[in-house]
């Protein structure tokens, strides 16, 4: 039995183990759930009693593995396939690492702060918070506009974690804070769109746009 995956196609830390998953053909078994319905957040619920997407849930090996990351490490380890997103020399892998924590904390949960906040009724707004991750997810792009390779991925010639969890931080953060200013990132992302497994993501995500307060670039059509 394939292990089953807790997600929703829009969220982006989701989408960043559907990357991992789509890269290596991993057979799993999706279970989309939607907060906003009572019975479905039950179900997470039941799993992960933090109800927080995404989750795998491996009844084989009677495991239940919370948080983006662990989920790509725990697939690589015992559903491994072609693409070795974490690399097996310690010191390369910590690079990986460090580029997946740069995406996921100075970008995606910034851009996740400034999304929220759209969604707060008048007076309990945080006007100074969204300037702030504004700020943090510009310091990023200045810091991943150094130290990007001038080709290839984030660390180097391999597809790894790292591009998983920069792929879909990237996608919505140019909406909220566009990067049109640094060339490096913008060819980056180029290649990242143009992956396979990523443009399935975005395809997936393509129905569940309406409700996203930011608005759609053109580009994004």
């Amino acid at each position: 039995m394939p292990p089953t995956l807790y997600y929703h196609p829009f969220a982006s830390f989701c989408q960043k183990v559907l990357i991992a998953l789509y890269e290596n053909g991993t057979p799993f078994e999706p279970r989309l759930i939607d907060l906003g319905d009572p019975a479905s957040r039950a179900e997470l619920t039941s799993v992960w009693p933090l109800a927080k997407f995404p989750v795998l849930r491996d009844v084989e090996r009677d495991v239940i593995v919370p948080e983006s990351s662990l989920i790509i490490d725990y697939l690589g380890r015992h559903y491994p396939g072609p693409c070795k997103l974490i690399p097996a020399d310690p010191e390369e892998a910590m690079r990986v690492h460090l580029w997946d924590r740069l995406f996921d904390n100075y970008v995606a949960n910034q851009v996740t702060k400034i999304v929220t906040d759209h969604f707060r009724p008048q007076g309990r707004r945080d006007p100074d918070g969204v300037e702030q991750a504004k700020a943090m997810i510009a310091t990023a792009y200045a810091l991943i506009e150094r130290d990007l390779p001038p080709g290839g991925w984030a660390c180097g010639d391999g597809f790894t974690l790292a591009d998983c969890a920069a792929a879909p931080a990237l996608f919505y953060a140019n909406i909220a804070v566009p990067f049109a200013e640094h060339p490096k990132l913008v060819a980056y992302y180029e290649r990242l769109c143009a992956r396979p497994s990523f443009a399935r993501v975005i395809d997936e995500a393509r129905p569940y746009r309406k409700p996203f307060p930011l608005g759609w670039p053109a580009s994004y059509a």
